[in-house]
């Protein structure tokens, strides 16, 4: 941490963490001529981007997720690996010049005493004041797991999938993967191709799958495209183009989703990229089976009623957004604990409180990031 480290005189702008959301926000605040001091709890930027499993890239192309100020680079190709992006984070924040300080975890937020701003409590008994606040700790912050019933009794190794890092470990190994997210879809075709001698995934609720481009058309741009859209018009010319693009692989026990896909997007579902998942179905190298209902020692019981044994259970379950202990009492998140608003808005009763990083657009994360972040900037420059 730097001597000059004093930052309750000159009230900055502070940003909670150091991720591309905060980073995009401080740089665009330095460009407006804003001071912003990025508070990390981490020794480094892009914390979350490092823990990422080995093989994963950007389901979004470079050009779509870039942050503003620079550009990835080309040499990084059309699908940024998780290490590309590592490097750019941290080419970034050089570029920009930005003032991170990092090993420092906000733990509170309330209004300053004289109603001025906002007072930060940190580790070390820091207390920071601020003119605003924008809270950028991600959408993937704490894993979820699931409380299934006789949990602590599985004599096998359980995990989630945060702590999954590549298949070597569990080459020749019979692997249970909970939840057919992008994430879960990627790990259990990671295992697949890695060795595993036998890869499931459970499945409650039957994904969308899209193909990452048709004939060099990126997903991502069509959803630009149509993000604006009503959901009953998308979720038609969608299941149109997913019979045409997609096999059914009904038989294979990974049915047509019943609901709309933009219907689903609304409610926090986002569709799953093809990565390889749908050869590997096809091929019986990954085997959908029905969902986790609870553990008994060795089993774990499915929905239908079958007991299966595997000797690993990686569960892709989520995460949580761990928002409420920073923000007690200040009313501005809803009952499942997201932020009300997000972007260049500010909640009525906490104004000078901003948030970015909290949706999980159809569009792309880090390019709605890149939107927020100028919106924010333009909102606390004037």
């Amino acid at each position: 941490m730097p001597d000059d480290f004093n930052l309750t005189n000159d009230r900055p702008v502070y940003v909670i963490g150091g991720g591309p959301g905060g980073l995009a926000v401080a740089a665009a605040l330095r460009g407006r001529g804003v001071r912003a001091v990025v508070l990390e709890k981490s020794d480094a930027v892009g914390a979350s981007w490092r823990r990422h499993y080995d093989r994963l890239r950007l389901h979004t192309t470079r050009r779509g997720s870039s942050l503003p100020g620079l550009r990835i680079p080309r040499s990084a190709g059309r699908w940024v690996a998780r290490d590309q992006v590592v490097r750019y984070l941290e080419t970034y924040a050089a570029h920009h010049e930005l003032e991170i300080v990092t090993g420092v975890e906000v733990t509170g937020i309330e209004r300053a005493p004289d109603d001025s701003g906002w007072l930060l409590r940190a580790t070390g008994g820091r207390e920071l004041t601020g003119r605003a606040v924008v809270v950028a700790t991600g959408y993937n912050h704490t894993p979820r797991v699931p409380d299934w019933p006789g949990r602590e009794s599985y004599g096998g190794e359980l995990l989630h999938a945060a702590e999954y890092r590549e298949a070597g470990p569990y080459a020749g190994k019979d692997v249970l993967v909970v939840g057919a997210g992008n994430t879960g879809a990627e790990i259990a075709v990671d295992l697949a191709e890695g060795g595993a001698a036998r890869v499931r995934l459970a499945i409650r609720t039957a994904p969308h799958i899209v193909r990452r481009s048709t004939a060099g058309w990126p997903t991502q741009s069509t959803a630009v495209l149509v993000r604006r859209l009503p959901a009953w018009l998308v979720d038609r010319a969608a299941a149109l183009l997913s019979r045409i693009t997609v096999p059914d692989l009904s038989a294979k026990g990974l049915p047509r989703p019943g609901t709309g896909l933009y219907s689903r997007v609304r409610e926090g579902a986002i569709p799953v990229q093809d990565v390889g998942l749908i050869k590997a179905v096809r091929t019986g190298r990954v085997e959908p089976v029905a969902a986790v209902e609870s553990f008994e020692e060795d089993k774990v019981v499915l929905a239908d009623g079958t007991r299966i044994t595997p000797e690993a259970v990686i569960a892709a379950t989520g995460y949580e957004r761990a928002l409420e202990g920073l923000l007690d009492g200040l009313g501005v998140l809803d009952d499942r604990g997201r932020p009300l608003v997000h972007g260049r808005r500010t909640p009525k009763q906490a104004p000078g409180l901003y948030f970015t990083g909290f949706t999980n657009p159809i569009s792309g994360m880090l390019r709605e990031m890149a939107i927020d972040a100028r919106r924010i900037a333009r909102a606390l420059a004037r």
